[in-house]
């Protein structure tokens, strides 16, 4: 006899179904599985003919084929354990073929029939909802994960038993079971949210450059003497950021499922990540790695920030890989099974010493030949530097500074200005498909970042006098455009364009 299950997978980031194909038939007995299948795939035979017997049920010797289509797509993963299961019970007739019509399953099989969480649950049920108005079955653990989507019927389950008595019940007692729904309101935060910028005593224009970079999502890279305070600024970035929106969390959401990084606790991000990897990462850390690669660090950081500390230590490949995300927000891996597009719109932080001993150009303190610092800032190339639209110092602070009693300038009133901000930004490309001003494209920054005659004219002559390329041109507009929106300006004045070229001198007096 002849029974279909509908299951699914993921194939780099993109999820698409997978129709389980069984047959049973007289002949040899034998379980063959076909369909471009790894070799976990290939071992859920065996898991499931011994869940099955280890469940008291026992497979009639018949010659089984499973089939896992579309064949041409190489399936990977445990996954499929409980489908094919659910598969071969219907086709032995176990299970009547009404009962797995229009029903979406998935779950790895241990061997005393118990079923298990599997990655990426979420985007998978995402994909599935567009086709069919399917009844979903997952891992108990992955239950609150799938119910994030609000039109999916979706229950859970623990074994293989539970599964088959679901499967039996009528459709009223399934929707019964689904239909209890956990709110999934803020949790609590998984980054340095919690950090408050009133820690920091002074430092002020890096404050300041901070609230710059947040309210349009800019680069920022923040340079200074050890114990200066630009890893405290770094962590507290996350708490000055809009909230993020309800497509925006299933977005990130959708690519920690497919990592593994969603726990029961945890259905939904509610918070922008914050990554901070060490500065010993590897190239394929960074992007993702693997035959088929999974989302590396700068796909985690979608739609949050990637701050890397001690920047000019890391390996020059690995900083050099940034140029292509920060400029297209994604990211290409090509590999033998194909090429891989993941996203990858994360704000960058750097943070770095500007020589080996860290005090240039103290010429008291630092010890480092004019060729040590040299070559210690050529470590971080004229193109990275390009694509770093604020670029400020964080100086040493003074005792008078260190021994205010009052709090510096809190989180919460550097957000405030930030969402005064977004909310300007957000009528401005409400039809246009910019969520902020660094998004602005070349051919559009003459319409949103529009100058008078005298502002165009101080432009022409800071390009002229800096020598700056089209790009750097470009984001000096860009970061022009935020501080007016900061001060609630439509119009982009020459305080403000000469407050955004200051953020550029600092990068200019140390790469000469």
């Amino acid at each position: 006899m002849f029974a279909s299950v509908t299951s699914g997978a993921i194939l780099g980031i993109q999820s698409y179904l997978v129709k389980i194909e069984v047959n049973a038939s007289n002949g040899l007995p034998g379980f063959a599985m076909v369909g471009l299948l790894s070799p976990e795939v290939r071992e859920a035979a065996e898991r499931v003919k011994i869940a099955l017997k280890n469940t008291g049920i026992k497979i009639p010797p018949l010659h089984i084929t499973v089939n896992l289509s579309p064949a041409h797509l190489r399936k990977e993963g445990t996954s499929f354990d409980l489908p094919i299961a659910v598969g071969v019970l219907a086709a032995i007739n176990h299970l009547s073929p009404e009962a797995v019509k229009e029903v979406f399953i998935i779950g790895e099989l241990g061997l005393n029939g118990s079923v298990k969480k599997v990655n990426g649950i979420l985007p998978i049920v995402m994909e599935a909802i567009k086709f069919e108005n399917f009844r979903f079955i997952v891992p108990h653990e992955n239950v609150e994960e799938a119910k994030v989507i609000s039109k999916a019927k979706v229950c859970g389950v623990s074994n293989l038993e539970e599964t088959i008595a679901l499967l039996k019940g009528s459709v009223m007692e399934f929707r019964k079971k689904a239909g209890s729904r956990k709110k999934t309101g803020n949790r609590q935060p998984l980054n340095e949210a919690n950090a408050d910028f009133a820690d920091i005593v002074g430092q002020e224009q890096a404050k300041r450059a901070a609230v710059i970079a947040a309210a349009g999502f800019h680069h920022l890279l923040l340079i200074g003497p050890p114990g200066t305070g630009k890893t405290m600024i770094a962590r507290r970035f996350p708490s000055i950021l809009p909230v993020l929106s309800e497509d925006e969390k299933l977005e990130v959401s959708s690519i920690y499922s497919i990592a593994g990084l969603l726990n029961t606790d945890q259905a939904v991000m509610t918070n922008r990540p914050f990554l901070n990897p060490h500065h010993s990462i590897t190239a394929q850390g960074l992007t993702g790695g693997g035959r088929i690669p999974g989302p590396g660090v700068v796909s985690l950081s979608h739609r949050g920030v990637l701050f890397m500390d001690e920047l000019p230590e890391c390996n020059r490949d690995v900083i050099e890989i940034l140029r292509q995300p920060i400029e297209d927000k994604r990211i290409t891996i090509s590999r033998a099974a194909g090429s891989f597009t993941y996203p990858a719109d994360f704000t960058f932080l750097g943070a770095m010493n500007p020589c080996p001993c860290g005090y240039f150009p103290d010429q008291e303190k630092c010890c480092c030949s004019a060729k040590d610092v040299k070559r210690y800032l050529n470590r971080i190339s004229g193109p990275i530097l390009d694509r770093i639209d604020i670029c400020t110092e964080v100086a040493r602070a003074t005792i008078e500074t260190l021994s205010q009693t009052k709090s510096g300038t809190s989180s919460e009133e550097m957000r405030g200005q930030v969402e005064v901000a977004h909310k300007i930004q957000k009528l401005r490309y409400e039809k246009f498909p910019y969520r902020a001003n660094a998004d602005i494209s070349a051919k559009d920054i003459p319409f949103f970042c529009r100058l008078r005659k005298r502002e165009a004219e101080l432009m022409s002559e800071i390009y002229q006098a800096m020598g700056l390329s089209a790009r750097a041109y470009h984001r000096i507009l860009k970061v022009a455009r935020t501080i007016a929106d900061l001060g609630e300006s439509e119009a982009i004045d020459e305080a403000h364009i000469l407050e955004a070229v200051h953020f550029r001198l600092s990068d200019g007096r140390y790469w000469q």
